[in-house]
């Protein structure tokens, strides 16, 4: 018997679960998340003045560190936020890309946790060998999930597994919860990591592992053929008479 397709079903799928928890992951476990905009903006440094030795800066006129104390806590303050609010829009719009709807209610807090659980799931996606995967997952799985168990939000959707406590929890436990599953299961199916960081060393992407063909090493085509052309060009240098690449072809025609 064939049962009636439902559109709704394929945002409880197992694929898109899994995408769904790659996509979160480089949104709050990627560069420029808040933690690491917060270091960027170097306010764990010393402030000047305050270091001593050769080559440390002079002492502060009288009467002007508090005020550049305030500054400098001011301006801090105002980067966090906007990054914050960055990190909140990503995140939402991942959220609602993936079937959840308005409104979301994502307070800092949630996004902290987030954030956490983030991390934590990043190392899932950094084994490389699958056994290093399965003991990373296992460990997740006991810490941080419930019991398995059916919900279909009371008949708003067909019915699908959840491993956190109830059909009202917080973000980061239903995040957590849904990802480990997901990628659990592509483990199981395919006796192989459920997924990547991607290989460029320009970018801290995860990706996950998709089909049976060879196993991928980029999570884009743009990053695959960025180290593609790379790779040529330092095999290659300009003058060293080896093969152009098209685009090289091309911009050297038109130049002529």
């Amino acid at each position: 018997m064939t049962l009636p397709y439902d559109d709704r079903f394929p945002r409880h799928s197992v694929a898109a679960n899994a995408r769904r928890a790659a996509d979160l992951v480089n949104v709050l476990a990627g560069e420029g998340s808040p933690a690491e905009v917060r270091a960027a903006d170097g306010t764990d440094r010393p402030r000047p003045g305050t270091a001593k030795g050769p080559g440390a800066d002079p002492d502060p006129v009288p009467g002007t560190t508090a005020r550049t104390d305030r500054d400098a806590g001011a301006g801090s303050r105002v980067r966090e936020e906007a990054a914050g609010t960055r990190v909140r829009e990503e995140v939402a719009a991942v959220l609602r890309a993936y079937g959840e709807e308005d409104p979301l209610g994502l307070t800092t807090d949630d996004l902290a946790d987030l954030r956490a659980a983030a991390l934590r799931l990043r190392e899932v996606f950094a084994a490389e060998h699958v056994d290093e995967a399965a003991a990373r997952l296992n460990r997740l799985l006991a810490a941080g999930t419930g019991p398995l168990r059916l919900t279909s939000h009371g008949g708003g959707t067909p019915w699908h597994p959840h491993l956190d406590a109830d059909d009202e929890a917080p973000w980061a436990e239903w995040f957590l919860a849904s990802s480990c599953m997901a990628l659990a299961v592509l483990l199981w199916d395919r006796q192989r990591p459920p997924g990547g960081v991607c290989a460029s060393p320009s970018c801290p992407n995860v990706y996950v592992t998709e089909g049976r063909g060879p196993n991928r090493r980029y999570c884009s085509r743009r990053c695959a053929t960025r180290e593609r052309v790379a790779a040529h060009r330092a095999r290659h240098p300009p003058g060293g008479g080896g093969p152009l690449t098209p685009r090289e072809r091309r911009g050297r025609g038109s130049r002529a």
